[in-house]
């Protein structure tokens, strides 16, 4: 019987694990690919916007080579944070399904079954995309990620999306001599692309070396081609790869098993957000995942303070009951 359960190895899995070591109390945090999985599938040559002191956790110091740290960065970082606790993890273990019985929860993996009292979520939603469910979406020259550029030089490249993740796909692939169609269904690209790459991406558009379709749709992923629609009607274009960067969406499979509700205004698991603790008792959020639809609210650098709030509550439940 463990005190708790956490589901998830990323920054904020790892702070609850650390805050629940710091209680002495037993825990086990499961992970379905390896440690902060996510971050690794972050593009390779990707730099942090927050400098290294915000992705602190279990008051470890970050030293990076620069004032934003790079992906390379952290995950060494992160990987020194669990040697350093030495934090209990099985990895590749997915969870599947959860449900409670009295204060009891049984954690169903696809490896055993665990007792627990008490569970944090803290799965985020990188591995979620959002859907895109058009012909030839299939194929494999698409791909929801995006990596690095180098093996599109000279290459028909359609980035898909206006936010920040395909602006920034964009630009480094135009700068690694790619031909780069962005394509995005809204009138404007959006303003939440942060304020030194917007310039840049506008600027990229403004003088032809990006071509953009604004108020555009893709209506089908052929091989060597795509078909597209917007006011002017349909038109193809010449294409060999795709990336759709459109976003992602939590994973709510367990929320719902636990019988967690749901906001139905921001998509928001029902929680207090001074204890992190959601409307079924012993059951807690932690990270990204506690924000819902808006993915652009809880960063590293404030989920990573859930941990400490969320085993202060465990600490507390246990001595109301003492």
């Amino acid at each position: 019987m463990y005190d708790v359960i956490i589901i998830g190895a990323g920054p904020a899995g790892l702070a609850v694990g650390i805050a629940a070591q710091e209680k002495e109390l037993s825990y086990l945090i499961i992970e379905k690919g390896s440690a902060v999985n996510s971050i690794c599938r972050f593009p390779t040559n990707m730099t942090f916007f927050s400098t290294p002191e915000l992705l602190e956790i279990g008051g470890l110091p970050f030293i990076s080579s620069d004032t934003r740290p790079t992906r390379i960065e952290a995950i060494k970082y992160y990987q020194r944070v669990i040697e350093y606790f030495d934090l209990p993890i099985n990895y590749d273990e997915e969870v599947i399904d959860v449900k409670t019985r009295g204060d009891v929860y049984t954690v169903y993996s696809d490896r055993t079954e665990y007792s627990t009292r008490n569970v944090v979520l803290a799965t985020g939603y990188f591995d979620n995309p959002n859907a895109y469910s058009i012909p030839g979406a299939d194929l494999p020259k698409v791909s929801k990620y995006y990596d690095e550029p180098y093996r599109l030089f000279k290459r028909d490249v359609a980035v898909v999306g206006g936010s920040n993740s395909a602006a920034i796909a964009a630009l480094e692939l135009y700068r690694s001599r790619a031909n780069v169609t962005l394509i995005h269904r809204g009138e404007n690209l959006r303003d939440g692309i942060k304020y030194w790459i917007k310039p840049d991406i506008e600027n990229r558009i403004k003088n032809g070396e990006i071509t953009a379709y604004l108020k555009t749709v893709v209506r089908e992923i052929k091989e060597k081609s795509l078909v597209l629609e917007n006011e002017e009607g349909i038109f193809e274009l010449p294409n060999d790869f795709v990336y759709v960067l459109i976003g992602f969406t939590p994973d709510f499979k367990l929320i719902h098993s636990a019988g967690v509700e749901i906001n139905s205004d921001n998509g928001e698991p029902v929680h207090n957000p001074d204890t992190m603790e959601t409307n079924v008792a012993g059951f807690f959020v932690a990270g990204s995942i506690a924000a819902g639809n808006n993915n652009n609210r809880i960063f590293i650098e404030n989920g990573r303070e859930h941990g400490k709030l969320i085993i202060e509550r465990i600490v507390q439940a246990y001595k109301e009951v003492q």
